[in-house]
């Protein structure tokens, strides 16, 4: 079983589209293991028990969480979810990584959710060169958070350490200029 690529096909299921698979999450983003497993098995990506806990427990970005015979994406939902997310006091910078391309449109609009219901921050350089890498050259950029709390902007954070936020102005960003190792 290549688990990768049925954390993959999870993700898509549980973030994007669960009615791909059959399944329908509640207003909270939970689903019961048996429905997932159910509709995966149906459209080709059959799982026991064991392999879906494998993904979660070894998933690097820690994408999901199973709580007893339920299971749910932290964070990165395109589908229309409540997580009950409370607003929290970030660090003082946190970081999104992106591609070089992307600046020019990023310093005009900022930060925006693209279709999610949140931007994904980073607390760490190494995690948003991660992020920016997958895109092409990593640009790592740094939000001022404190300028944004003083707008009266929020920031969450996820069971999995991901800081989200519903928009970044492009005033609250600067190119980062530290070491990008």
């Amino acid at each position: 079983m290549d688990l990768v690529k049925a954390s993959k096909r999870i993700a898509y299921a549980l973030r994007h589209r669960p009615d791909s698979i059959g399944i329908t999450l509640a207003p909270d983003g939970w689903v019961p293991v048996d429905d997932l497993l159910t509709g995966l098995a149906r459209t080709g990506t059959p799982l026991s028990r064991t392999d879906l806990e494998d993904v979660v427990e070894n998933n690097d970005k820690r994408r999901f969480v199973i709580d007893g015979d339920r299971i749910r994406a932290q964070q990165g939902h395109s589908v229309d979810v409540d997580l009950g997310l409370i607003p929290i006091a970030p660090p003082s910078a946190l970081y999104h990584g992106t591609a070089r391309q992307n600046l020019d449109s990023i310093f005009i609009e900022g930060l925006v959710r693209a279709g999610r219901h949140h931007v994904h921050l980073s607390g760490d350089v190494q995690t948003a060169v991660k992020v920016g890498a997958r895109h092409g050259a990593p640009v790592v950029l740094c939000v001022d958070t404190a300028s944004m709390l003083a707008e009266g902007l929020h920031f969450y954070r996820s069971e999995n350490g991901v800081w989200l936020t519903d928009h970044v102005p492009a005033r609250h960003l600067t190119v980062f200029r530290g070491a990008l190792n």
